[in-house]
């Protein structure tokens, strides 16, 4: 059985290809002997030759000077001789059977690609496609990298065919692989790659991105399926370049006038970090156009930014005529291939010589570049070479990197997972003979392949498991790759870490950050990469007219709400029961918070109060001993002791607005409050018309003297207080207070309170008080100059003005003022407004009883009225 393996490495287009060479042929074919497995290749040249100017070959079909050589590329040919050696040297894969190799080069040329696609079912030294008369080579997988530009031909003649393709390169660009069962990448495709770059954006917290294409970039596949992607997660972009390419006689001028003024944008913007998207060549286009401005404009170009690049886009060595400045990517990030140290391939990689490997075409140019000298059927001619000895050795040059790198570990398990279905194939034949199943799986045809690739898994030398998942994509990561520059245009990468793109979560990406570097511009600390300065916890964003959401000006929370993160679009309550603290960007727990007797304020009120009473005691307590005098008499001494009762009721009855609010207490506290007034002014005008009726009864004939006596103060104190009683009755019934929280009137505190349940009865029993103060002030007023000694009706003008004026302000402080100090307000009403008629009223009736007792006589009375 014959199997032949087309190995395709495309890594450019090629504009008017006129190289001498214009046909497909074998230039490496070891172990190929009739009988044997083969593993065939068609590749581009491996040291991949490009052009700055037109990307064309000398007419004489020796390469060109300007031609860009990238010597390390020859590893992916050793890393495909190195897998084939180990299976052939591993009895336990494919026994009795030799693997063997053959590779065709299409020079980067579509047309030969597609020819040399085509020789593979050809007969095997000529190229008769289909022809089924001579020694055929069985065809059941291919091996490739193809880019996007040319994937169309050899993806529609090797789907005819229904062969395997294995893909260690980019993959192109496809809605699905279920539509292409035969395709299997060895890479995650390019979707998962930029999901990848994703995660280090949200990782390093690089909002404010710019995004650069050069030929190869794709720019509407990325607008299309990425950008809504990398907008949901926050990520804006500072600017979009695509920078195609330029037809014309000129184009080369245009191109790169048009490239300096996208740089100078470029390296201007405010964003730190720049996604650069492109093929394998765009990094070459790439740095040529940096130097072609920096000497045709003096344009600087090593303003500091970092780059992130996908796998494909590496720096390459290249011949050392080229002195392209690396040190522009110095810390540049890239999501390579996954790829580990195979054992024993440096070992294989060093002892390659020319003289060991016949029929290895590539490995004389590789050998050319890296010696420097010649040999005289080169590719790479240059009279000013020395010729090669062949006796040169690997082992001691350290100027080449020979760490394994993405693609050739890609190729090295690609080869090894077509051997492992082989082996499962060759099993089941071995199985079907010695069961007499002479029939099964003879004729093998590549479309059987497909189902034993597809469930394929193995571990490879490295210790990495391989398999793949039902869209035939190989389940594996991507490595984060950190790429350090040096003066003298050499670079190394350094591995500092990996992700699986396939979840978006925080575990999915481990990184080491402390083993990174950064250009030197950011002197060794993580860049920044924001439109705005991060809006500290506290703050909100409030995004600016007209530019992205990523620009945005940072605002105060509102009062009464929070922030606790960075960046918050907006601010949040707090919990119930908690508030914000001083800076807004956290909760603290409200303080439990009444007027308690413990407190100063509590404790003042209730001192006050007591001192109030024991006044109003002593008070009562000299017009009894003095209850005979005429001063006592004469202003009617029942209703004094009922007003000086109702008063030390009044002053008594604060204490039940201190302390914690209780069931009880909330449904005494306002109408006990409110009928005790009631029956103070209800006594004080009782009193004054009292004094009105007594001065008018005097005048001969008045029909007022029936009216002079207890009854008619008995009635006027008891037909006002039923009034407010009847008020606060209704009150208990329909709504009466209830013991309350009160979490939002302050701030800080949780405050305990009497809720009133029914503010109308509250007002009711207010305006009710103010009614009968009102009616009290007025009379009085007008009774103040009867001519009497005794004439309360002159004092007691001046107390219900002090009772008016405390109550009216009252009204405002207590709608105004919150939390316990609600309470206090009323008590400090109820002292005063009481203090006020216990001072106004009695005090100087007290002085004249103890200091002046000689005015309290019946005689100065009669003097006085004659």
């Amino acid at each position: 059985m014959v199997v032949l393996l087309v190995f395709s490495r495309v890594v450019g287009k090629v504009r008017d290809f006129q190289c001498a060479v214009v046909d497909s042929f074998p230039i490496l074919h070891k172990y190929l002997q009739p009988g044997d497995l083969i593993i065939g290749a068609i590749v581009s040249h491996t040291f991949f030759a490009t052009s700055p100017k037109d990307f064309k070959c000398q007419p004489s079909g020796i390469l060109s000077e300007e031609y860009i050589l990238m010597p390390q590329n020859y590893q992916y040919i050793l890393a495909l001789a190195f897998a084939i050696k180990e299976i052939n040297e591993n009895p336990q894969i494919l026994p009795n059977l030799t693997l063997g190799f053959h590779i065709y080069d299409s020079y980067l040329n579509p047309r030969l690609m597609y020819r040399a696609a085509l020789q593979h079912i050809s007969p095997r030294n000529r190229f008769l496609p289909n022809y089924k008369c001579d020694i055929q080579d069985n065809v059941q997988a291919v091996l490739e990298d193809i880019n996007s530009d040319n994937s169309p031909l050899i993806l529609d003649l090797l789907s005819i065919y229904k062969i395997p393709q294995l893909l260690y390169g980019p993959a192109p660009v496809m809605t699905d692989n279920t539509q292409v069962p035969s395709f299997f990448n060895m890479v995650p495709k390019e979707t998962h790659q930029y999901l990848g770059i994703l995660q280090l954006l949200l990782h390093f917290n690089w909002m404010w991105i710019g995004f650069f294409t050069v030929i190869g970039g794709d720019l509407e596949w990325f607008m299309q399926r990425m950008f809504p992607v990398f907008s949901q997660h926050g990520i804006c972009f500072a600017f979009m370049y695509s920078q195609s390419n330029v037809e014309g006689n000129d184009y080369m001028t245009d191109y790169v006038k048009r490239f300096s003024g996208v740089y100078e944008k470029m390296m201007g913007s405010t964003a730190t970090v720049i996604l650069f998207k492109g093929q394998a060549r765009s990094m070459i286009i790439f740095r040529g156009l940096i130097k072609l401005i920096e000497i045709k404009y003096m344009m600087p170009t090593r303003q500091g930014k970092v780059w992130i690049v996908t796998a494909h886009m590496e720096l390459k060595t290249y011949q050392k005529e080229l002195d392209w400045d690396v040190q522009i990517f110095h810390g540049m990030i890239s999501v390579a291939i996954h790829s580990n140290e195979l054992q024993g391939f440096k070992q294989f990689f060093k002892s390659t010589k020319p003289s060991s490997t016949e029929g290895d075409g590539f490995l004389k140019d590789f050998w050319s570049y890296t010696f420097r000298c010649a040999f005289p059927s080169s590719f790479l001619v240059n009279v000013n070479q020395v010729n090669c000895t062949g006796n040169e050795t690997l082992k001691d040059f350290s100027a080449f990197d020979m760490s394994m790198t993405g693609p050739s570990y890609s190729i090295y398990n690609a080869i090894y997972a077509v051997a492992y279905a082989l082996h499962t194939i060759y099993s089941l034949q071995v199985t079907a003979k010695m069961n007499g199943e002479r029939n099964k799986f003879q004729n093998q045809q590549p479309w059987q392949l497909h189902h034993f690739l597809r469930h394929v898994s193995f571990n490879n030398s490295a210790g990495d498991q391989i398999s793949f998942d039902h869209n035939g994509e190989l389940i594996a990561g991507l490595d984060v790759i950190n790429w350090v520059t040096f003066p003298n245009q050499s670079f190394v990468r350094v591995k500092v870490g990996k992700t699986h793109p396939q979840t978006l979560s925080e575990q999915a990406l481990q990184i080491n950050e402390e083993s990174m570097v950064w250009h030197p511009r950011f002197n060794q600390v993580r860049p920044l990469s924001l439109c705005s300065e991060n809006c500290n916890p506290g703050y909100r964003m409030r995004e600016r007219e007209g530019e992205p959401f990523c620009c945005y000006d940072c605002s105060p929370c509102p009062e009464g709400t929070i922030s606790e993160h960075q960046d918050m679009p907006g601010c949040s309550q707090c919990f119930v029961g908690h508030f914000p603290n001083k800076n807004k960007n956290y909760c603290i727990p409200k303080m439990v918070t009444f007027l308690s007797y413990q407190e100063p304020l509590g404790a003042g009120f209730l001192l006050l109060a007591l001192t109030l009473s024991l006044t109003t005691v002593l008070v009562l307590g000299i017009f009894i001993k003095h209850h005979s005098t005429p001063i006592v008499k004469a202003n009617n001494c029942h209703l004094t002791y009922t007003l000086l009762n109702s008063l030390l009721l009044c002053f008594l009855c604060t204490l039940l607005f201190i302390g914690k609010p209780e069931r009880v207490m909330c449904l005494l506290r306002q109408t006990a409050f409110g009928i005790i007034f009631s029956i103070a002014i209800s006594s004080v005008l009782a009193k004054t018309i009292t004094v009105i009726v007594a001065f008018m009864a005097t005048k001969p004939g008045s029909l007022m003297r029936k009216w002079v006596g207890k009854r008619l103060s008995i009635s006027i104190v008891l037909s006002c207080s039923c009034i407010q009683v009847g008020i606060c009755i209704i009150w208990l019934i329909n709504s009466p207070p209830f013991p309350d929280v009160d979490m939002h009137s302050v701030m800080e505190e949780l405050v305990l309170e009497c809720n009133e349940a029914s503010p109308t009865m509250f007002y009711c029993v207010l305006g009710y008080m103010g009614l009968l103060a009102s009616v009290s002030f007025k009379v009085a007023f007008f009774a103040r100059k009867l001519p009497d000694s005794f004439n309360e009706a002159k004092f007691i003008t001046f107390s219900m003005l002090i009772f008016c004026t405390v109550w009216l302000s009252f009204v405002p402080a207590y709608l105004s003022i919150k939390g316990k100090y609600v309470v206090a307000v009323e008590i400090f009403s109820i002292l005063a407004s009481s203090a006020g008629l216990l001072g106004c009223i009695f005090f100087p009736k007290c002085y004249i009883m103890v200091f002046r007792s000689a005015l309290n006589k019946r005689e100065q009375l009669i003097r006085k009225k004659q």
